[in-house]
Order: structure tokens, then C-alpha cells, then sequence
């Protein structure tokens, strides 16, 4: 066919047909079409084919498949692969995609059901959008199976930018939900826990900051989420932290990787979060980094002589300088790489599975999440008030996005979904209710921002309470005699004492997904009662928080927090139910909790659902040392109006029950005939809360 004619030809295909042709052409092209492979028949065991690849690899090409971006290897049919992709809360960086509430808000549902169900759509829309980057020969970072998701830090101290990635303040909280999303993700894609371990701010100095922990805090905050869900599941990979860990980078870091590899014996990927290991030799005028390494070669010794396979950078001539001097052994490449393709084969070759095949409904998701802070009677609205909807965040369509977020095909703001009845309630004469939208925005706080302005620092917050203009203009309204809704627009917890007065009530909102407003809409009148609870502390003020560059639990979370300095505790939420709990048992052989839920009151429309969740709480009356109390089970409960007893019960997990050893340096478990105390009830607080004595029966 001549030129001309092929032309015209192709541009007649069907747009389907051409991403074909040109995925045929680019492959051919490399000529990884030009032959089958023995590693290329999914009929033979995984094993089998990944160490057919090791056999026939060079060393060279070993080595290329050890950075984040590999390239094509033609002579054995290997196409390019990138390792780097992003899944927060929806796929990320990657076109059109469902974007979720943040991981913060889907930690507030307190239910790890919905956050399975999140990731499990996640993991459907990734696997087409693969195979949309394979029709086209797209080989880029954001169009692999391979995700650097969840974040599963601990959310220790409020002004870090970053806590909106993670499932909030708590251990046992943040593993249940990066289990869930783990679970979920990985029906068709690899998950990787990060960052390992103890990131949590200041952002401004992460690449040289060194956090010093104690081996106490380290074991009983730090670690206990990256452990449980590493023993529950098939994690594919662990990302490794920018910060230094009591002085050495957690890359390069000897006790993170014995504990990882000897204790815990995971034998997954460990992959440096990206440019990482740069951050230990490099000198850098502008940006201080940690240095400890006198050169290049020595630093990627130390992390690929040991335990680190995968490297998100492009340290490919510095990672062949360390082979070349000694530093890692062959034998060592190859066990990298057996690590490496046995994850790459597994999920690229799988693409066939879809997970979930329906949609997790965004606006379900984002009012579950919702937590109702204050309400002293004007919700849920009734009729049609004189309605104002006011605030900076009312008609920002970037506030429901949040960070490392897709494109979303549409996205409802909190104007957008008031419109209409601002519209009917302006020919009323009902005192004016206002709706004010405020609180922070996903440009102030986040990752390694470029802010500096009163409150926030290079993404992170030097203060904890709401903007100072917002006060003001709240004041104002009140002043004027309206009725207040605030709408809290948020990534973190932010305090409102200045303002909490002036507020008849307060939803935090979070940064709520593409529905965000939607959500919000039907919350404020009550067409819903499933709202969320607080996964973190909020603080009466900055003055009540230890200094942020200090990572000592003591003074921290509602673990450790004096209550006094609380303003709303960790597990609070209010309804437009009245729920209570009846005959309250233990059954301490079995590791169980349980009596009856009980709904009345209910102040909500009848087309409301109810839901509320019940929280167990653990102290350790003999150790003086222990937090004040620890969350070790959760229940997310729906009774409803024609079943409002619900009898339930809650398995305990004994890993949550493990003390530390101060001779060991380790978790153990208790002495047999330990004595406990069981709290059950509606949050934190102890007056939410019924004591249930129990002693811990050894399994042993």
C-alpha cells in the first residue's frame, strides 16, 4: 500500500482501532513483538517465569529495573514500566477519575467497610486506565498498577500539612482503614504503606530533619499500624521516609531494616520515597539536606546492599558506581529483582480482573465522613429559611479535591448545591440563617508548600485556629442577629474557641470528594443521620500543643493529651439521634464485647438513615507508663425506626492488648490474669464512655 493510501487509511480507523495499531507499531518497534518468551506464558507459575528473567537478564539490565522509571529490555521481550503511581483517595495525576474524600474524612466514617469498598473502585477505574496507557503505548509515571498508597503516618500533631493523607491521630484506627484500603486496592493493583516510619512534619526542613523517638514511642505509636497490616495481608510494597530516624535517613536506616525484614519478616518490595537518597549525600545550597553519606556510591551501598529493591529517583549511575565498588553484591541484585518482577508480573498480568464492578457513591462516602461539631437546634433546617450561604470556600471548586487528586467529571461545591434554596427562601421573611463556608484550603496546607503567611509555613500551620478574618466575619454575622451554620472546610483539626460562641452549629466538612456539596446539602437537612466522628483531637488552642519539631508522644492525642486542653476529643460526633447502649458484657475468654444499641429521639426527616458507631477503649490501670487509653474496637451501627433495639457484638484483636517491654524493647503479650479496663460507649471522653473491668487470659 502505498504512503498516501496507508495514510488515509489509519486516519478512517476507528479511535479504538488506531490505539491499537499504534500500540502494534511501538512494541514491534522495540521488538518485544518479534518472539514470545518462556516469562510471557501466564500458564507457567509466577516463580517459574520471574526467575527465567533473572537466568537471561545482564547485570545492567538488573540494575535498570531498579529505579522507578524502567525501560524497555527488547532482547527479552520487556516492555517499559513505571513504578510510580498515585491512589490517595481515587487514582491520581492520571486524567478523569472518581475523586473520594481524603483519607482524613474516610477515617471519620470509622468504618472500614466503606474504605474497602472506596479502594475497590480505585482499583476497577486503575486497571482501565492501564489499559488506556497500553492501547496508546503509554509507559509513563501515573499510567502503571503500582500505587504509592496509603499513608499510614500518624497524624501526631495538627500543624503537620500532610496529615490530611492519613487515617488521623490513632493506631489502631489508621490500620484498620489502611488494611481496608490495602484489601481494596489490591484486588487488581499494588498498595504501599508509607512512610516508614515516623514522618509527620515539619515540612519545611524534611530533608534533613532528624525525628528522635524512643524506643517506647517508636513500638506502642510509630510503628503498630505498618506492623499490623503487614502480618494481615499481602502488602506489596513499603516506602521508606525523607526524614532521619535518631540520626541515619530511614532509607539508609540499619534498625527500621531489621525490624521491617527480621522481625516482621516482609519480604516485599521497600522502595525509597522519590529523590530520597539524595537528600544523604547531596550538597544542596538551597535546600539543607542530611548528609551522611561522603558520597553518592556509599549511600546506595547502604540502602541496596541492605534492604532497599526499588528506587523512586534516578540514582541509576550512582546505584552501578555501588555495585562496581563492592558495596552490593550480584547476589543482592538479584534478590531485589526477584522481589521486583514478582510483583510488576503479577499485577500486569492480571489485568483481565476489575474489582468492584459498581461505583462507590462519592456523595455516600463524603456524608458518612461529615462530622456534626455543635448543634444547638437550627439543623436540620426545616422548610425554607432565610437562607445565606457565605464563606471563602463556598464556591472554591478545588477545596472538595484535596491533594494528590484525579480530575474529577464533575464537581458540586457547597454554593452549587444550596443554590436552589437559596433562591426559593429569598421571597421569606424567617430570621436569616447563614451558612459560612470556611475554615483552610488544600493550597495553605499540604506537602512542601511554597507558603508563608500568618498561620502556615511551607504547607505545614504555625497556628491551630481558625483564620482571623473568618472570626471576624462570623462575629459580624451574629452581631447582626443571623443564625450561624459553619461549614468547616478542612484537612486537620482547627479550633474554633474564639469563634465556637458565635456558631448555632458547626459541620466539619473536611475536603469532601467531587459530592462535597452535595453531602453537606443533604446533612443540613436531614434527609441523612449517618454522619461521621472525629478521627483526631481538636485542641482549644496552639498554646495546649507541645512543640511541633518534638516528637514525644507525652502531651499528644487523645492518648496522651491532658484533657482539659481538648476542645472536641477524638471519636466525638454529635446526631440528630439520640443513641444509647443497654447491658453492656464482656466474654474475656473469647476477646468480645457487645450489648444493645439503642435508638430514640430522632430528630431527622423520616427518609433518614441512622448510624452511629460504638467505641471500645483500653486502659492499663498498672502501668503507669501506658497511654491514658487506647481504641481497640470499633462498630459502625444502623439501627432503625421499626428496629431501634440492635443487639451487636465487637471481636478484640490481642495485638492491640500487647504492652512494652522495657528490657525486650519490644511489644509482648500481657501476663496471664493482667488486669484491664474496657470502656465502651460514643467517643474519647469518659463521660461518653461505660468501664468494663477485665483481666487478659494468656493464649498461650
Amino acid at each position: 500500500m502505498h504512503c498516501e493510501r496507508f495514510f488515509v487509511y489509519l486516519c478512517s480507523m476507528k479511535r479504538s482501532l488506531q490505539r491499537l495499531f499504534a500500540a502494534i507499531i511501538f512494541f514491534c518497534g522495540t521488538g518485544i513483538c518479534a518472539q514470545s518468551f518462556p516469562w510471557q506464558d501466564t500458564t507457567r507459575s509466577l516463580e517459574s517465569r520471574v526467575e527465567w528473567l533473572i537466568e537471561n537478564l545482564t547485570l545492567d539490565e538488573k540494575l535498570s529495573l531498579m529505579v522507578h522509571q524502567n525501560p524497555a529490555i527488547p532482547r527479552v521481550g520487556l516492555p517499559a514500566y513505571s513504578w510510580w503511581n498515585e491512589a490517595l483517595h481515587g487514582v491520581g495525576r492520571a486524567g478523569v477519575a472518581t475523586v473520594y474524600p481524603m483519607p482524613v474524612a474516610l477515617a471519620a466514617t470509622f468504618d472500614p467497610q466503606t474504605v474497602r469498598r472506596v479502594f475497590s473502585h480505585v482499583a476497577q477505574e486503575a486497571v482501565v486506565k492501564y489499559r488506556q496507557a497500553q492501547d496508546t503505548g503509554g509507559t509513563g509515571d501515573y499510567t502503571g498498577l503500582t500505587f504509592f498508597t496509603p499513608n499510614i503516618n500518624i497524624f501526631r500533631d495538627p500543624r503537620w500539612g500532610r496529615g490530611m493523607e492519613t487515617y488521623g491521630e490513632d493506631p489502631y484506627l489508621t490500620a484498620q482503614m489502611g488494611l481496608a484500603c490495602v484489601e481494596g486496592l489490591q484486588t487488581t493493583s499494588a498498595a504501599c504503606l508509607k512512610h516508614f516510619a515516623v514522618h509527620s512534619g515539619p515540612e519545611g526542613v524534611r530533608h534533613e530533619f532528624d525525628s528522635r523517638v524512643s524506643d517506647r514511642d517508636l513500638r506502642t505509636t510509630y510503628l503498630p499500624a505498618f506492623e499490623y497490616i503487614i502480618k494481615h495481608s499481602h502488602v506489596a510494597q513499603v516506602m521508606c521516609g525523607y526524614n532521619r530516624l535518631n540520626g541515619s535517613p530511614c532509607c539508609t536506616n540499619r534498625r527500621l531494616f531489621d525490624i521491617l525484614r527480621n522481625e516482621w519478616h516482609y519480604d516485599g518490595i521497600l522502595v525509597t520515597d522519590c529523590w530520597a537518597l539524595n537528600d544523604a549525600y547531596e550538597l544542596d545550597t538551597v535546600i539543607p539536606r542530611h548528609r551522611t553519606h561522603a558520597t553518592a556510591a556509599l549511600a546506595y551501598g547502604d540502602a541496596f546492599g541492605r534492604e532497599v529493591d526499588l528506587e523512586c529517583g534516578s540514582g541509576l549511575p550512582a546505584l552501578r558506581q555501588a555495585v562496581e565498588q563492592g558495596l552490593v553484591p550480584e547476589s543482592k541484585v538479584d534478590e531485589h529483582v526477584r522481589r521486583i518482577l514478582r510483583v510488576r508480573l503479577a499485577v500486569t498480568g492480571s489485568t483481565s480482573q476489575t474489582g468492584s464492578t459498581s461505583q462507590t457513591s462519592p456523595t455516600d462516602v463524603a456524608a458518612r465522613s461529615m462530622v456534626l461539631l455543635k448543634n444547638n437546634g437550627v439543623l436540620p433546617l426545616r422548610g425554607l429559611p432565610n437562607l445565606i450561604v457565605a464563606g471563602p470556600n463556598a464556591v472554591d471548586s478545588l477545596i472538595p479535591l484535596g491533594n494528590y487528586n484525579g480530575t474529577p467529571e464533575h464537581t458540586v461545591t457547597i454554593d452549587e448545591a444550596l443554590s436552589d434554596l437559596v433562591k426559593k427562601s429569598a421571597i421569606s421573611s424567617a430570621s436569616p440563617t447563614v451558612v459560612y463556608c470556611g475554615g483552610l484550603n488544600p493550597q495553605l496546607e499540604g506537602e512542601e508548600l511554597q507558603v508563608e503567611r500568618e498561620g502556615f509555613y511551607k504547607g505545614d500551620r504555625t497556628l491551630v485556629e481558625l483564620p482571623r478574618e473568618q472570626v471576624e466575619e462570623i462575629k459580624a454575622y451574629k452581631q447582626k442577629g443571623f443564625s450561624v451554620v459553619l461549614v468547616l472546610c478542612a484537612g486537620s483539626a482547627v479550633s474554633l474557641e474564639n469563634v465556637i460562641d458565635d456558631c448555632d452549629a458547626v459541620l466539619m466538612a473536611w475536603y469532601g470528594g467531587q459530592d462535597m456539596g452535595t453531602a453537606v446539602r443533604q446533612l443540613l437537612y436531614g434527609e441523612r443521620d449517618d454522619f461521621g466522628r472525629l478521627p483526631v483531637t481538636i485542641y482549644r488552642s496552639t498554646d495546649d500543643l507541645p512543640p511541633f519539631d518534638d516528637y514525644a508522644m507525652q502531651g499528644r492525642t487523645y492518648r496522651y493529651a491532658d484533657p482539659e486542653r481538648v476542645e472536641f476529643p477524638f471519636g466525638f460526633g454529635y446526631s440528630y439521634s439520640f443513641f444509647s447502649i443497654k447491658n453492656p458484657w464482656v466474654d474475656e475468654a473469647n476477646f468480645r464485647v457487645g450489648g444493645t444499641l439503642s435508638l430514640c429521639n430522632t430528630d431527622a426527616s423520616s427518609a433518614a438513615s441512622h448510624r452511629t458507631v460504638v467505641q471500645v477503649y483500653l486502659q492499663c490501670p498498672d502501668d503507669p507508663s501506658a497511654p491514658i487509653k487506647q481504641l481497640v474496637g470499633t462498630a459502625s451501627l444502623s439501627p432503625t425506626e421499626e428496629q431501634p433495639l440492635l443487639p451487636f457484638s465487637i471481636d478484640l484483636d490481642p495485638f492491640w492488648f500487647r504492652q512494652y517491654n522495657e528490657a525486650s524493647g519490644l511489644m509482648e503479650e500481657p501476663a496471664d490474669g493482667t488486669r484491664f479496663t474496657l470502656q465502651i460507649g460514643f467517643s474519647s471522653d469518659d463521660r461518653d464512655l461505660t468501664d468494663l473491668p477485665y483481666t487478659y487470659h494468656n493464649r498461650k
